[in-house]
Protein backbone atom coordinates (compact mmCIF):
# COMPACT_ATOMS: atom_id res chain seq x y z
CA UNK A 1 0.00 0.00 0.00
CA UNK A 2 3.06 2.18 0.54
CA UNK A 3 3.92 2.10 -2.56
CA UNK A 4 0.75 2.93 -4.15
CA UNK A 5 0.72 6.58 -1.93
CA UNK A 6 4.65 6.61 -2.87
CA UNK A 7 3.53 6.50 -6.61
CA UNK A 8 0.85 8.98 -6.41
CA UNK A 9 2.39 11.51 -4.25
CA UNK A 10 5.67 12.03 -5.92
CA UNK A 11 5.65 13.95 -9.53
CA UNK A 12 6.10 12.50 -12.62
CA UNK A 13 9.13 13.35 -14.58
CA UNK A 14 6.84 15.21 -17.11
CA UNK A 15 5.12 17.32 -14.76
CA UNK A 16 8.78 18.13 -13.69
CA UNK A 17 9.53 19.61 -16.20
CA UNK A 18 6.47 21.26 -17.19
CA UNK A 19 6.97 22.79 -13.81
CA UNK A 20 10.63 24.17 -14.83
CA UNK A 21 9.02 26.41 -17.90
CA UNK A 22 9.20 26.15 -20.88
CA UNK A 23 11.93 23.98 -22.73
CA UNK A 24 15.45 25.97 -24.04
CA UNK A 25 16.32 25.49 -27.63
CA UNK A 26 19.71 23.87 -27.89
CA UNK A 27 21.91 26.83 -29.62
CA UNK A 28 22.59 26.46 -32.50
CA UNK A 29 27.06 25.19 -32.72
CA UNK A 30 29.51 26.96 -34.64
CA UNK A 31 31.87 25.05 -36.68
CA UNK A 32 35.19 25.39 -35.29
CA UNK A 33 38.33 25.61 -38.72
CA UNK A 34 39.28 21.91 -38.38
CA UNK A 35 35.44 20.64 -38.33
CA UNK A 36 34.98 23.19 -41.18
CA UNK A 37 37.87 22.27 -43.14
CA UNK A 38 36.65 18.53 -43.12
CA UNK A 39 32.82 19.52 -43.95
CA UNK A 40 34.07 21.32 -47.07
CA UNK A 41 35.91 19.11 -48.55
CA UNK A 42 33.00 16.99 -48.90
CA UNK A 43 31.01 19.70 -50.56
CA UNK A 44 32.26 18.83 -54.28
CA UNK A 45 32.51 14.94 -53.78
CA UNK A 46 29.87 12.43 -54.92
CA UNK A 47 27.34 11.92 -52.05
CA UNK A 48 29.39 14.49 -49.81
CA UNK A 49 31.67 11.63 -49.14
CA UNK A 50 33.67 13.54 -46.58
CA UNK A 51 38.05 12.36 -46.70
CA UNK A 52 39.61 10.62 -44.29
CA UNK A 53 43.07 12.50 -44.64
CA UNK A 54 43.81 15.61 -44.48
CA UNK A 55 45.22 17.36 -47.84
CA UNK A 56 48.67 16.98 -45.85
CA UNK A 57 48.10 13.03 -46.13
CA UNK A 58 47.52 12.91 -42.10
CA UNK A 59 44.17 11.48 -40.45
CA UNK A 60 41.61 13.42 -40.03
CA UNK A 61 40.99 13.32 -35.87
CA UNK A 62 38.68 11.16 -34.45
CA UNK A 63 37.58 14.04 -32.11
CA UNK A 64 36.74 16.08 -35.63
CA UNK A 65 34.42 13.42 -36.91
CA UNK A 66 32.31 12.38 -33.83
CA UNK A 67 31.67 16.36 -32.92
CA UNK A 68 30.42 16.96 -36.50
CA UNK A 69 28.38 13.09 -36.36
CA UNK A 70 26.99 14.61 -32.91
CA UNK A 71 26.13 17.99 -34.33
CA UNK A 72 24.43 16.12 -37.30
CA UNK A 73 26.69 17.80 -40.24
CA UNK A 74 28.41 14.35 -40.71
CA UNK A 75 26.97 10.96 -40.52
CA UNK A 76 28.64 7.37 -40.88
CA UNK A 77 27.94 6.39 -44.75
CA UNK A 78 29.40 2.95 -44.81
CA UNK A 79 32.02 0.59 -42.66
CA UNK A 80 35.36 0.15 -44.49
CA UNK A 81 35.84 -4.04 -43.85
CA UNK A 82 39.45 -3.31 -44.38
CA UNK A 83 40.19 -0.72 -41.66
CA UNK A 84 36.90 -1.13 -39.08
CA UNK A 85 38.38 2.02 -37.11
CA UNK A 86 37.90 4.60 -39.80
CA UNK A 87 34.63 6.50 -40.32
CA UNK A 88 33.66 6.68 -43.39
CA UNK A 89 31.73 9.54 -43.44
CA UNK A 90 29.08 11.99 -45.54
CA UNK A 91 28.01 15.27 -45.50
CA UNK A 92 24.19 15.76 -43.90
CA UNK A 93 21.52 18.02 -45.29
CA UNK A 94 22.59 19.99 -42.09
CA UNK A 95 26.26 19.77 -42.97
CA UNK A 96 25.99 21.70 -46.04
CA UNK A 97 23.66 24.35 -44.01
CA UNK A 98 26.09 24.62 -41.66
CA UNK A 99 28.51 25.56 -44.30
CA UNK A 100 26.11 28.16 -45.86
CA UNK A 101 26.24 25.41 -48.56
CA UNK A 102 22.61 24.27 -50.55
CA UNK A 103 22.77 20.56 -50.62
CA UNK A 104 21.95 18.78 -53.69
CA UNK A 105 18.62 16.85 -54.46
CA UNK A 106 19.74 13.37 -54.02
CA UNK A 107 19.95 13.96 -50.44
Amino acid sequence: MSKIKAKIGSKSASSKAAAKGPAKRPQARRLTAAQRSWLERGVDQAGGKLPLFDAGGREISHKTIRACIAAGWAEPWFSNPIKPDWLVCRLTVEGYRALGKTPPGDL
